[in-house]
């Protein structure tokens, strides 16, 4: 049994806060320079190109790429031969991302009660836990601005859908998504489980590299990667929805088992600026 004390997972936590916002992922900024050459839109490449070079100077000057800096959730792959000492995970997590944020000069955008609003606070973020194997721990952050998480939807199909039917659905959300999202979007979808579950894999398909059609599941869902991406490229949104033929810079599917009876599908866009950082300790 491996021991690991909070502390060091706090640590690393509040760096990774600080990095996710101020680097944009290079599989992000990969696909973003594939798009400026397959575009043809004029106004879309300059856009395209003043993303690629704001991203450029956030990490030069150590700024956050976005004035949102979203709502962090942390995501942990314990290994189950990990025993953790030295204090309250949970406690620290919340703190790390509160320190983290601080010491980041990034904005404070949570509020402590939904209903009742009041004054943002840099924290609590949401944390998602998995245990796998081994006696490693695997910390992601995800700061998720809430221009693209408020196009989020989920719909209960019946289990008799068509996969044009769940298609025609998101690529109408992305519709509805149109330049209030700030694309080109990544569009992350949940099949399967439950309507909260679905939503859940919906925001995991995010932390997938960006690339095209690369689900590895079924040929089926490699095509419905490709078809999706090519549908929602044709939608003539664009960057920053000017028009071009960058409207999503990839559609990332994971899917789950689900219910006879039931057929949830999750949509959950993310703006140009995907944002995570990773480490293993």
């Amino acid at each position: 049994m491996r021991r690991i004390n909070v502390s060091v997972i706090k640590k690393e936590i509040e760096k990774l806060c600080i990095k996710a916002n101020i680097e944009l992922r290079p599989d992000v900024e990969k696909a973003l320079r594939r798009a400026i050459k397959k575009e043809t839109n004029r106004r879309a490449q300059k856009i395209l190109k003043a993303i690629i070079e704001n991203s450029c100077l956030a990490k030069k000057n150590q700024l956050a790429i976005c004035q949102d800096t979203g709502l962090p959730m942390v995501w942990l792959e314990i290994g189950q031969k990990v025993n953790m000492v030295g204090g309250n995970l949970k406690q620290a997590i919340q703190g790390a991302v509160a320190g983290g944020y601080r010491k980041g000069s990034l904005r404070n955008s949570i509020i402590t009660d939904s209903l009742e609003r009041g004054k943002p606070q840099f924290s609590p973020a949401v944390i998602h836990t998995d245990i796998v194997s081994g006696d490693k721990i695997k910390l992601t952050v995800l700061p998720k601005g809430f221009g693209c998480e408020n196009k989020s939807q989920v719909k209960m199909f019946l289990p008799t859908a068509s996969i044009e039917q769940i298609k025609k659905f998101i690529i109408e959300v992305v519709k509805n998504a149109g330049p209030d999202a700030c694309p080109p979007f990544v569009v992350g979808v949940g099949i399967g489980g439950t309507a909260d579950y679905a939503a859940f894999l919906a925001k995991k398909a995010l932390l997938k590299k960006v690339t095209n059609h690369q689900s590895p599941v079924t040929s089926q869902l490699v095509k419905l990667e490709k078809d999706l991406f090519q549908e929602i490229n044709e939608l003539n949104i664009g960057p920053m929805g000017l028009g071009g033929k960058t409207t999503c810079l990839a559609v990332n599917i994971v899917t789950y088992p689900t219910h006879i009876a039931g057929l949830p599908v999750a949509v959950n866009i993310s703006c140009h600026a995907l944002r995570s950082a990773s480490k293993i300790i």
